[in-house]
């Protein structure tokens, strides 16, 4: 297998010296360059090219959103993961907003670090669990919202599939949590993403924050 090519971005020197440590332990992994501030980043990852570049939010100069919002104009087939120290779903939206493919809190496990960069190096979308659960819960307890977010057109077990799915739950979770084969719930998800005209979970998260989904979390 291919290395994942990781830059990093934090103007933490201790930081980037546990990340870089860390991701030089896996065999499947690389870091290819680093950067303390926004501007620095964007220059060298034109030269290195990497497959993700892991993103502090909090710089000196241009943020993270913004050198974000840069990058994926600049460089699409590059994938951001935010590794912030804010756990407020505010920031959530607004890089989901720039094109972020993944959103992680430094005090996270190690390992789960690793499983968020193999994610949105794969093309899949990775947000911290517990801003998951809190915005999916807070649709969860108003059903008329999911119906006029995610439409009438679904089922009521499609919208519950659709709903796990932007929670970042997989296939077999999701299939026990609602006391199903993993196979019904493939298909729950294909219709209900066939209803909506989408084709990647990815999409799918954005469907919710355009439509207001994530607005007034």
């Amino acid at each position: 297998m291919a290395n994942v090519r990781v830059f990093l971005v934090d103007d933490h020197m201790v930081v980037r010296a546990g990340l870089r440590a860390l991701i030089a332990a896996q065999a499947d992994m690389l870091v290819v360059g680093e950067a303390g501030d926004g501007e620095t980043a964007w220059q060298q990852i034109q030269e290195c090219q990497p497959d993700v570049v892991i993103m502090d939010i909090s710089m000196p100069g241009i943020s993270g959103i913004q050198t974000t919002e840069r990058l994926r104009q600049t460089n699409p087939e590059v994938k951001v993961l935010i590794l912030s120290v804010h756990d407020d779903t505010s920031y959530l939206r607004q890089l989901l907003a720039v094109g972020a493919a993944g959103y992680i809190l430094k005090h996270t496990a190690a390992d789960a670090l690793i499983q968020a960069i193999r994610i949105v190096a794969g093309g899949g979308l990775y947000l911290e669990p517990t801003l998951a659960d809190h915005v999916v819960n807070r649709y969860v307890r108003r059903p008329a919202a999911i119906t006029e977010l995610l439409g009438t057109a679904l089922s009521e077990r499609e919208r519950e599939v659709v709903l796990r799915v932007v929670q970042g739950y997989s296939n077999k979770d999701i299939a026990l949590q609602l006391s199903l084969s993993v196979k019904t719930v493939e298909t729950y998800r294909a219709r209900a993403m066939e209803k909506l005209g989408l084709t990647s979970r990815a999409a799918l998260v954005r469907y919710a924050l355009e439509h207001g989904w994530l607005n007034s979390i």
